[in-house]
């Protein structure tokens, strides 16, 4: 069996492999100088065995695959009631709505309790890794670069300190929110943090309880309903997983009980997806009846 899927995956890398539609993302300009021909997959089983084709082991940075994570950690260490009160669905108010947007995403880094910003990116860098299950390293060229061109998320940023979304200063909270997008991840690495999200919290390969069942349902929710930017709708018709890309190549997803799947490859389409990862969980969902509404 474990033969089987090995060579399906690996035919499945070779199937998209030439394909060379999209650009890598230019509004960081350091992730303008990643190989474009860079092209990973891997599946983690909800028992932490892992199958890995390409580049499973190279490494990127994980960009807005962060964004349910942190929103996991600050629902695990506040509570949904203080997550709802600054990231929340009533129309009445003006906190942000969704944490998968870059909005929610920093209201998300500040919930994260903490006695400064270092302290708060530890508790990010931690919690990631005990996902991953491996101490994830941090990219020192790729925050610097998005710090510079990073105007449209310090007035994001401010315009949330304007409306009290934010207790801390905004500056601090946004350099964390750079520096955890800054975290150098696998496609290895992303199939074991979806694997954690499938097994309800518990990390299949370490054994170790990172957060809740009841806070991973809340945080596949989110992912499955827009986690895949403006081509939520088109994902979840097509390849029916919760998800979340990154600008820095990588998606991750999850089927809940079963599976984690990460993809790395940098060329992007339109809507800030990989074009290749999207590819191959289209073509893994369609072949392999992975579509969480199958019966």
């Amino acid at each position: 069996m474990a033969e089987l899927v090995q060579r399906y995956l690996d035919d499945l890398v070779a199937e998209y492999a030439g394909v060379s539609d999209g650009a890598l993302a230019d509004y960081i300009p350091e992730l303008t100088q990643v190989d474009s021909s860079g092209f990973g997959l891997t599946l983690s089983s909800s028992d932490g065995f892992l199958y890995e084709s390409g580049d499973a082991r190279t490494e990127f940075t994980i960009q807005s695959i962060s964004k349910p994570f942190t929103y996991a950690l600050a629902l695990d260490q506040v509570g949904e009631d203080a997550v709802d009160a600054k990231i929340s669905v009533d129309d009445m108010t003006t906190t942000p709505k969704n944490p998968m947007i870059n909005a929610g995403a920093i209201a998300s880094v500040a919930l994260v309790p903490a006695a400064g910003p270092d302290e708060r990116f530890a508790k990010i860098r931690d919690f990631y890794s005990a996902c991953a299950g491996r101490p994830l390293e941090f990219d020192e060229d790729v925050y610097r670069s998005e710090k510079a061109t990073g105007s449209r998320n310090r007035a994001i940023a401010y315009m949330l300190d304007s409306f009290g979304v934010l207790a801390d200063d905004p500056d601090e909270v946004l350099d964390v929110y750079f520096r955890q997008c800054s975290l150098r991840v696998t496609s290895a690495d992303l199939a074991r943090m979806g694997a954690t999200l499938a097994r309800g919290g518990v990390n299949p390969q370490t054994g170790r309880r990172v957060t809740s069942t009841r806070v991973v349902q809340r945080t596949l929710s989110v992912m499955v309903t827009c986690g895949m930017y403006n081509a939520a709708g088109d994902w979840v018709s097509a390849v029916g997983m919760p998800a979340k890309s990154g600008v820095g190549g990588g998606i991750v997803a999850v089927l809940p009980g079963q599976l984690g799947i990460g993809v790395y490859s940098p060329l992007l389409d339109a809507r800030g997806n990989s074009v290749r990862g999207v590819l191959v969980c289209r073509s893994l969902s369609e072949r392999l009846g992975l579509h969480f509404l199958t019966v």
